[in-house]
């Protein structure tokens, strides 16, 4: 269901399989937030592979992204799903940090390794 690495300071975390079951996201959530608390990363990307973009799935993504933006993250997505990026689009929080969406993981990457120095933590 889930991989992940560390990519030039970046976390990715791969989500590889089908997440509309009802138990799936939840869990989905949980493993994200400990991987994001355990590798205190400069940004995160989350992969979302064909199969995984998922109503559900981009629920998660988008309570992922509210945490993120709360320890000062910055969240990127990258999915060939064109459904899923408008999803993401149409429900990001605009109250927090950015949702960065992107169809191509490398320059998800890239754009999340060349912006994390410059993300501050919202003023509380």
């Amino acid at each position: 269901m889930l991989s992940h690495s560390c990519e030039q300071g970046v976390l990715v975390v791969t989500v590889g399989e089908d997440t509309d079951a009802k138990d799936a996201a939840p869990a989905l959530y949980g493993q994200i937030s400990a991987l994001v608390h355990a590798h205190r990363p400069g940004s995160v990307v989350i992969v979302l592979d064909e199969g995984a973009a998922t109503d559900r799935a981009v629920g998660t993504v988008l309570r992922v992204h509210r945490m993120c933006s709360d320890l000062g993250l910055l969240t990127s997505v990258a999915t060939h799903s064109a459904p899923a990026r408008r999803l993401l689009e149409a429900n990001a929080d605009t109250a927090c940090t950015r949702l960065v969406i992107h169809a191509r993981t490398d320059t998800a990457i890239a754009t999340a390794n060349r912006a994390a120095p410059c993300i501050t933590v919202p003023a509380a």
